[in-house]
């Protein structure tokens, strides 16, 4: 076994774990598609009983700028052949500051790099594994030759601060190329949490009804990678707003069935605020993870932000 960037190289013969990609194009709506989540979280797998939206999940700003840069890359080898990935290496255009291009064959040689990963070209990659042992280039190579493209996640190396951490990356294969550029989705921490919360608060003071639409947009101020507000009904229970899921307006806060607001009142009878923890889908990933919410009493209404935990 030897190392490299972070990573773990192994010699073996393990079997090929993968889910089919929603979609060969790799525009915008097909890549949301790749990310979509089920409907309903089942609850015979210890997740929370939670009715999602059919809206697909947030595409932050990384992401879409790591589409913008697979498009320009893959009609790049469309149009000058698969020999120009060694262009991904060399021209400016195949990067936008920490995000690159990088290409493999369907072999699982690794051919070009325009970053970290360049000191992988010439080997063959299928057996390399990330820092928890999954052999991501055999998955996304098997969603090549199904599908043609698709999204795979991974950790790798973060070259800002030298730490493994999740990356999501998406690809598409033109003929027996695999063109891919991944990113590190962004996480929101605690005190970002907070302070979401304060301006959230400081918004419905100021006027409830146009906070609780900004709320709701995708594209306003108070959603931002992983961090949306929500706000409840203290009486009902009810979602009055939720932005990433708007769809829950309406319908009870609820893990497993059990309604939550009493023990969040519960928890800030006292002191008017309460901190809770529990599991829930997060936006940017479309997977269950564990949220650690911040939330204060505001008048007959409940407002909070969370965090997901790493």
């Amino acid at each position: 076994m030897k190392k490299l960037m972070g990573i773990r190289v192994f010699k073996s013969s393990l079997g090929i774990g993968f889910g089919a990609a929603s979609g060969i194009a790799l525009g915008v709506a097909v890549a949301l598609s790749c990310l979509a989540s089920p409907t309903v979280l089942a609850s015979d797998t210890n997740q929370p009983n939670i009715t999602t939206t059919d809206n697909p999940p947030i595409i932050t700003p990384a992401a879409q700028r790591a589409m913008v840069l697979l498009d320009k890359a893959v009609e790049h080898i469309q149009q000058d052949g698969a020999e120009a990935v060694g262009d991904f290496a060399k021209q400016a255009q195949f990067t936008d500051n920490e995000l690159y291009v990088y290409a493999l064959d369907m072999d699982g040689v690794f051919l070009a790099s325009g970053g970290s990963s360049a000191v992988l070209v010439g080997d063959n990659v299928k057996s390399t594994a990330d820092m928890y042992g999954k052999l991501f280039f055999q998955d996304m190579i098997a969603q090549a030759r199904v599908t043609g493209g698709g999204v795979v996640e991974y950790h790798w190396t973060n070259p800002v601060d030298s730490s493994g951490e999740p990356k999501r990356t998406f690809f598409k294969r033109v003929g027996d190329v695999i063109v891919a550029v991944g990113y590190h989705p962004q996480r929101a921490v605690a005190y970002q949490a907070k302070g979401f919360l304060d301006e959230a608060t400081k918004a419905l003071i100021t006027d409830e009804q146009q906070a609780l639409g900004a709320f709701n947009r995708h594209d306003s101020q108070f959603v931002k990678n992983d961090l949306y507000v929500f706000v409840l009904d203290k009486r009902t229970g009810e979602f009055l707003a939720h932005g990433a899921t708007p769809h829950l307006v309406g319908k009870v806060f609820s893990i497993q069935g059990k309604p939550m607001i009493g023990e969040m009142l519960k928890l800030a009878e006292e002191t008017g605020q309460g901190e809770i923890s529990y599991p829930w889908l997060n936006p940017t990933s479309g997977k269950v993870e564990n949220k650690h919410t911040f939330y204060r009493i505001l008048d007959n209404k409940l407002v909070g932000v969370g965090f997901y935990q790493r």
